[in-house]
């Protein structure tokens, strides 16, 4: 679509006839040498850091798979964390498990295989999934907010307004958002001619990595992205921050030292889970044109996709007497 849109917009300002034959020559010649694989840079430039980062990448996934198993098994079973504040968290421990396996399984067999490449298909599966499951991040992060902005603020309606329904809307909601969004991306940078460059200076298909092999102009796309990200990443965090303001405008009224204390350690973890996820992705998306490190991103890229995941369930359990004492029932 889009490239028949700069075709159609390109012929119709030059002459009919001559410059038609130019612009088909010059999509033949973008397209003369397809890509059917990518090679990974990764960390081979330094052999000894990748091989910690490797062990390091390894321990995380395996604890980032543990933990949020545990804690959508806990959710699952267990009849007193069957309530919206938890629902969304299994959710969370989901995208969490989904997002490290497309990112970190990959790297981790080619590693061990030494092959460092992947496959067109397999690049367009990674990328879709790293995108998807991050967007639906943001909004789910967004929804829990208001989920604690809906408990805390209006506790004598909360059964009426986050019942059972209303919470299956918002996850479905989350979900079909952060998978539009990823499909229209991924098929936007992948639509573009890449003219036989395969070389990623990345550990993974990311979108920014794969959008510098790109041999045409990619203002469009990376207008289009730039919208994209502005109404996900500071909208979401706009509804984030709307919300807590009410909250804690609502928990300084409280007079009780007891009651304060209960409002806020309710709130305390998803307010660290949302600090670490979002000031991990703003540093990699929204830093500016000049700051151009691929290094530097590789490493964002690790914290954001490795230990932020394998967090989340250690502040939720840390953090949450319920959660502790969920986990104690099951493991005795």
């Amino acid at each position: 679509v889009f490239w028949s849109l700069k075709g159609f917009l390109y012929i119709r300002k030059c002459h009919r006839g001559t410059w038609v034959a130019q612009w088909v020559k010059k999509m033949s010649s973008a397209n003369s040498t397809p890509v059917t694989f990518f090679f990974f840079l990764g960390f081979s430039h330094y052999p000894k850091v990748e091989v910690i980062v490797f062990v390091l990448c390894l321990l995380m996934y395996l604890f980032t798979l543990l933990g949020n198993v545990i804690l959508i098994s806990i959710t699952v079973l267990n009849s007193h964390l069957h309530k919206p504040m938890y629902f969304f968290l299994s959710n969370l421990s989901l995208l969490d498990i989904w997002y490290t396996s497309s990112a970190f399984i990959p790297m981790l067999a080619n590693f061990v295989s030494g092959k460092n490449t992947i496959s067109f298909l397999g690049c367009a599966a990674q990328m879709y999934f790293s995108l998807a499951m991050g967007s639906t991040e943001c909004v789910l992060l967004s929804m829990m907010a208001y989920d604690r902005y809906v408990a805390i603020c209006n506790p004598l309606r909360y059964p009426i307004i986050m019942n059972k329904s209303v919470c299956v809307q918002i996850a479905s909601g989350s979900w079909v958002t952060g998978c539009l969004t990823a499909l229209v991306e991924t098929v936007s940078v992948l639509g573009l001619p890449l003219c036989g460059h395969n070389t990623i200076n990345h550990f993974a298909c990311e979108i920014l990595a794969v959008l510098k092999l790109v041999c045409v102009d990619t203002s469009m796309v990376e207008l289009m992205m730039l919208v994209i990200t502005i109404l996900i990443l500071p909208m979401t965090m706009l509804l984030i921050c709307i919300s807590y303001a009410f909250i804690l405008s609502n928990i300084l009224r409280i007079s009780s030292v007891d009651g304060r204390s209960k409002a806020f350690s309710t709130c305390a973890a998803h307010l660290t889970v949302v600090v670490l996820f979002y000031g991990t992705t703003l540093s990699m998306y929204l830093k500016p044109s000049a700051v151009d490190s691929q290094e530097i991103d590789k490493f964002i890229a690790l914290v954001y996709g490795a230990l932020t995941p394998m967090l989340n369930p250690i502040i939720y359990s840390l953090r949450n007497k319920e959660v502790k004492a969920a986990v104690k029932k099951l493991l005795i």
